[in-house]
């Protein structure tokens, strides 16, 4: 599967390559692959714009360190990105404290 924007009920938004995805009674269970937290985003007015287009405004974003695996619990959406927002989202600079 390619990059994908992945949407939890309660622990945020992450990208990343979903290679992994369990039906649970508590609900739907994703291991993502070289996973970021999209914290904070600018530039798209939403999930599916950001999936589609990726960001106008990169330097405004706060995109956290790609991790090499990640499992997010309480998972509400999968949308996959288009090469155009895969390059937008990886061009955007590490934020850290």
């Amino acid at each position: 599967m390619s990059k994908s924007i992945i949407r939890t009920y309660s622990a945020g938004v992450f990208f990343g390559e979903v290679t992994n995805q369990e039906n649970t009674p508590a609900g739907v269970i994703v291991t993502i692959n070289d996973c970021r937290r999209l914290w904070y985003w600018n530039g798209a007015a939403s999930l599916s714009e950001l999936a589609m287009n990726g960001v106008k405004a990169p330097q405004q974003c706060k995109f956290s360190v790609t991790v090499p695996s990640m499992m997010v619990a309480g998972v509400i959406e999968i949308i996959p990105c288009t090469d155009k927002a895969i390059d937008s989202i990886n061009a955007v600079k590490v934020w850290t404290a």
